[in-house]
């Protein structure tokens, strides 16, 4: 019998397959590489390894892709003429949650899951993904709580699971054990690039800008390398800092250079890209024609029913390149799609469409609307989407449009609110020395 190196048996894989299916799993926990390929090469030694089809099913799911979702239904249709055991079950059922838009169900699949097989660590950092993509703060530091203490300090891919709660610490607000964490991971393996990001992560809530600059330049051999494809999300944090100090220009050449330097049509790098030339506009860069680029790669995912915060992200790009046409496009495309029968058909209807109604009002300068949507539908943190540091472009824009629509006491609460977190950005003293302004 095979197993993978945390002992776990991998049914029907023969000692090829297996070594194929383990050298993935570290491409897979280090984000770099090329994990698909060796599964698929997994898959070709030994055509009946279910373990195979269900990591390659679990990386499609969570790409949060259109296409690669069809892909993974597919993957899980041909899993279904298998013969499963109790272990591969609970990977396809949780899967199948995944593809039919119900998130928080294949949390729950997974949780459960690791409390029967703590050391699967396919699960455990599919787990965390899901988490992230359903902003699940809890659930990303507690995932990882429940099964730490079972790993012996010597079994294989431990560090990564201290990269892991690193980031879920962070995004529960426990800044001083989640930096020790991400360092304690990095020590460990210096490759670790989502531990890197998780102190990253930690600089950024803490408005250390200085420190995140320095954090990334120092590390930058071990996160930057072309096979890394977490780079560009690391490249993003490095322009997010420069940003908060005010050195725009440093920015925008980190986003011509690196963020865009090799256009990337993977939805992940793309709301990254979108995400900062949005706070180019708001900061009054000007982004010329990069717009109509992010654009045009943002069709082949947005589509109004898989996953609303990548959704949002194509508005801004569309709205940015003043593609009001294709803004509506999305939006029909929403009342068609969403219902209460799916958990992304609740989030579109809750948050999704008074998000993108909320960038449009700001965008047509109508920032009474704007302020009126954005408020409340900022809320979705433990709803949906993405990390504190990724949702604040929600926030900024509330902030802009206040300003922008003179609503004085408005604009200076909210300018309150984000210089008790961040007190010494000047970007937020610039907030509020604008809001007392306003007369």
């Amino acid at each position: 019998m095979q197993t993978d190196r945390q002992g776990l048996s991998l049914n029907t894989a023969n000692a090829s397959a297996a070594q194929f299916f383990i050298d993935a799993l570290d491409d897979f926990n280090r984000y770099a590489g090329d994990p698909i390929s060796k599964v698929d090469a997994a898959i070709e030694a030994a055509p009946d390894f279910a373990m195979a089809h269900l990591f390659k099913a679990h990386m499609y799911a969570t790409a949060t892709e259109p296409g690669a979702t069809r892909e993974a239904a597919s993957i899980l249709n041909h899993v279904s003429t298998l013969s499963l055991d109790e272990r591969e079950a609970s990977h396809a059922a949780a899967a199948t949650h995944v593809v039919a838009g119900d998130w928080t169900k294949a949390a729950l699949q997974l949780d459960r899951h690791s409390m029967d097989w703590p050391h699967d660590m396919v699960a455990v950092q599919t787990g965390h993904l899901i988490d992230f993509f359903r902003a699940n703060a809890r659930d990303l530091r507690d995932r990882i709580s429940r099964v730490l203490p079972q790993w012996p300090q010597d079994m294989h891919g431990r560090s990564f699971l201290l990269g892991m709660h690193a980031f879920g610490l962070e995004e529960s607000g426990d800044y001083e054990a989640a930096e020790a964490s991400g360092r304690e991971a990095i020590a460990q393996d210096p490759a670790d690039a989502w531990a890197h990001h998780a102190v990253a992560h930690v600089m950024e809530m803490q408005g250390r800008a200085e420190d995140g600059i320095g954090w990334m330049i120092a590390r930058e051999p071990h996160w930057a390398d072309e096979g890394n494809f977490f780079q560009v999300h690391n490249w993003w944090h490095r322009a997010l800092f420069h940003l908060d100090l005010e050195q725009n220009a440093e920015a925008l050449k980190l986003y011509d250079d690196h963020v865009r330097g090799e256009p990337s049509s993977i939805a992940v790098d793309l709301v990254d890209a979108a995400a900062l030339l949005w706070r180019f506009d708001l900061q009054r860069i000007d982004t010329g024609a990069r717009w109509a680029e992010v654009a045009d790669a943002w069709k082949a995912h947005a589509d109004g029913a898989l996953y609303p915060f990548n959704d949002l992200h194509a508005a801004m790009a569309y709205l940015g390149a003043d593609r009001m046409t294709d803004v509506e496009e999305l939006l029909a495309d929403y009342r068609s799609n969403a219902t209460d029968v799916s958990e992304v058909g609740r989030w579109w209807l809750a948050y999704g469409a008074p998000l993108i109604e909320g960038f449009v009002a700001f965008k047509k300068g109508d920032y009474a609307s704007a302020v009126e949507l954005l408020h409340p539908a900022r809320y979705i943190a433990n709803a949906y989407g993405g990390s504190h540091a990724q949702r604040d472009v929600i926030d900024w824009t509330l902030m802009e449009a206040a300003l922008r629509g003179n609503m004085q006491s408005t604009a200076e609460a909210l300018a309150n609110e984000r210089l008790t977190q961040k007190p010494l950005s000047p970007v937020n003293r610039s907030f509020i020395t604008r809001a007392q302004s306003i007369g």
